[in-house]
């Protein structure tokens, strides 16, 4: 082991939160050195990867949709949806954070970095009940978060000149150094060299992202009671694993709600995997009939998306077989199936506006085809016999008898041969209350039977639960200060983003009101450096 590396702030993480961390202490003069496991071409994190979706309150783009948005309904929704306790005082603190100032240190500090949204705020996580988002707070980023994560990186090599910062790539912190009763730095190992390295820093930030990156750790932390299928998938990074969390718990550190994550109800296996396991995310259709291992519909509530996600993963946990299908046609997967993320969403990643406005006008068949062609979970037929035969292909069993699948189709169809006035089911009804909304009418098609002539073929998609981030981490103040067991701050070591529960161990609670993990990444780490510079 060589003479030790030295800096003001050491950050462990090169995510959104720890990268935000970085460049505030570089342009207040501190010197900063950032570690991260993965390979510099992949620094970022999960952003790199992420669609960009983003719950803000009370900005000018809600102010010219007209949405009556401000800090106090939008904590109100927060507190209700989470299902946050008088007694979470410090998840309280940051939600109330949050909606105060996701305005002017989000909204207004990107657009001051030179980036956009798209001009139409959505309605998400409405809540199955409308106990979620009151009003529509979804921005999307023009370029998707990957633009962000590349243009914080380019501000922090400007903002690191002289020799300022460094950044240590497939470098894993192992320990942290205490001299003194003082934190003294971080001990570390170069994972392609085996090299062993010290790094003296008064200052640590953690910013190594969640505890469910793998599933040995993700099905440790779950929930008693709460189903648990036999297999998932996985869309968290694999360098998440709470090693670190782990850590600081055994210094005196605290991690609350472990349990608690924010995963996915319909994931499929990437075509392309990173790592194993790797898992998309898709955006359901809100138009496509949920069904079981069987092709029978998952009733009595019909499962529709956009409503509770919460809720969508401990039903579909729940049922007899790893696997759900969506059972859909050709015209609705055109207007509404997508995939989250940057990597399937190349007009809006690369801001091809023109690209992106004929495809919401005429429909993603280019998605479409790509996912017939590159997912065996994606199915294609012209009949539903046919369809059934291959789902029974796909499985490996005689589940889908194409009677069931037929039966299934026509109890829904029903609806319509009575005339738009007599539907009487309540999928149907939540698509049309999700139409009201003009954002959403345009990705929603207009209710019609399954089997309405010319909107074939028909399409089944195996779904899977898949994981994503955790809700819960290490317990931090409103200055991001890691808290031990007695609610006193740990001497230099500050806590970030999903590492901290996106602030105080687990500010959203059990629920998100989706769109609150970037802007929460970046408000932890503004508020870490605002404690770490000094005014």
């Amino acid at each position: 082991m060589s003479g030790p590396l030295q800096c003001d702030v050491l950050v462990v993480g090169g995510g959104l939160a720890g990268l935000v961390t970085a460049l505030e202490c570089l342009q207040a003069g501190k010197s900063v050195i950032v570690v991260d496991r993965d390979t510099r071409e992949r620094l970022g994190g999960l952003a790199l990867w992420a669609f960009g979706g983003m719950a803000l309150v009370g900005t000018p783009l809600q102010a010219r949709m007209k949405i009556p948005d401000h800090p106090e309904r939008a904590l109100a929704d927060w507190i209700r949806f989470g299902e946050l306790r008088d007694t979470d005082t410090l998840r309280l603190a940051w939600a109330r954070h949050y909606v105060e100032h996701s305005r002017a240190e989000v909204y207004d500090w990107l657009t001051a970095h030179g980036l956009k949204f798209l001009p139409a705020v959505q309605w998400v996580e409405r809540g199955r009940w409308g106990e979620g988002n009151t009003v529509p707070r979804y921005h999307v980023l023009w370029g998707t978060s990957r633009l962000l994560a590349l243009r914080m990186i380019e501000a922090v090599e400007r903002a690191g000149g002289q020799g300022r910062l460094r950044l240590l790539a497939r470098t894993r912190i192992t320990g942290l150094e205490r001299a003194g009763g003082q934190l003294a730095g971080a001990t570390g190992i170069d994972e392609e060299t085996g090299e062993e390295l010290r790094i003296a820093a008064p200052v640590v930030v953690l910013a190594m992202g969640g505890l469910n990156g793998g599933h040995e750790e993700c099905r440790a932390n779950w929930v008693a009671g709460r189903p648990l299928p036999k297999t998932m998938l996985n869309g968290a990074h694999p360098y998440a694993d709470g090693r670190l969390h782990r850590l600081v718990e055994g210094l005196g550190g605290r991690i609350e709600a472990a349990g608690e994550m924010w995963n996915y109800a319909a994931g499929i296996p990437h075509p392309h995997p990173h790592f194993e396991g790797h898992g998309l995310s898709t955006i359901p259709c809100k138009s496509a009939l949920w069904l079981d291992h069987r092709g029978r519909r998952i009733g009595p509530e019909p499962l529709v998306t956009g409503f509770d996600t919460h809720d969508l993963c401990q039903r579909v946990a729940a049922q007899d077989q790893p696997w759900t299908w969506h059972l859909l046609n050709w015209r609705i997967a055109a207007k509404e199936l997508a995939i989250s993320g940057a990597e399937h969403n190349p007009r809006i990643r690369d801001r091809q506006f023109a690209a992106f406005l004929k495809e919401m006008l005429l429909g993603n068949h280019r998605l479409v085809r790509q996912l017939q062609q590159e997912s065996p979970d994606f199915l294609v037929d012209d009949t539903l016999a046919g369809l059934a035969g291959r789902m029974n292909a796909l499985t490996g069993g005689e589940h889908v008898r194409p009677e069931v699948l037929q039966a299934t189709a026509d109890a829904f169809d029903a609806n319509f041969a009575r005339g738009n006035k007599l539907h009487n089911d309540d999928q149907l009804r939540r698509i049309l209350h999700a139409r009201q909304w003009g954002p959403d009418r345009l990705r929603t098609c207009a209710p019609a039977p399954l089997q309405k002539p010319g909107a074939g073929p028909f399409i089944a998609i195996r779904m899977q639960l898949i994981t994503r981030k955790s809700l819960g981490g290490l317990v931090t103040d409103l200055r991001s200060r890691v808290l031990d067991g007695a609610g006193q701050a740990m001497d230099g070591l500050y806590c970030v983003g999903e590492a901290a529960g996106f602030g105080g161990g687990g500010a959203n609670g059990k629920r998100s009101l989706e769109g609150t993990f970037l802007p929460g990444c970046i408000l932890t780490a503004r508020a870490a450096a605002r404690s770490i510079v000094g005014p």
